[in-house]
């Protein structure tokens, strides 16, 4: 037996902080990273996150996909890492030219730290959405001895 429902990788919100169902339709989004319970991020908002990266000596990528099923962590690449910037300015730059270029994907910046025993990514958000959300739905199969299996897919 199969059955649907909404999937815990999304966030329904409306437009106003203090609008209920009833008021407004909810929408729902894509929740990866930091702040993606929160409103879209300003282009001034972006810039101080990366100033605040910049300043603790990470290194900021910008990557970009059409499927962003939370499975999916491997996102294309745009350009390289940008190792040596000291100024906020140059990553913007980069961020809107991959927003020119893939209007209808998901772009998200990621800030690498290579300090030993870190060596992770400690920043990571979507700073652009397509103007349809991708959609999906959680499906789950029920079989013998009462396993269930659940799986997200593509609406």
């Amino acid at each position: 037996m199969v059955r649907d429902g909404c999937v815990a990788a999304f966030s329904a919100r409306g437009d106003h902080q203090n609008s209920s169902p009833s008021d407004k339709e909810q929408k729902m989004r894509i929740t990866q990273g930091a702040f993606s319970f929160l409103p879209d991020l300003t282009d001034q908002q972006i810039s101080a996150q990366i100033e605040y990266a910049l300043e603790k000596g990470w290194a900021v990528a910008i990557e970009f996909t059409d499927d962003p099923h939370p499975r999916n962590t491997y996102w294309d690449m745009w350009g390289i890492p940008m190792f040596d910037l000291r100024d906020a300015a140059g990553v913007m730059g980069e961020v809107k030219a991959c927003r020119e270029a893939n209007p209808d994907c998901y772009i998200r910046l990621s800030a690498f730290d290579s300090t030993r025993g870190w060596e992770t990514v400690r920043l990571a958000f979507i700073v652009h959405r397509p103007k349809e959300e991708a959609k999906y739905r959680l499906s789950r199969t029920e079989g013998a001895g009462r396993v269930q299996r659940y799986e997200i897919v593509r609406a």
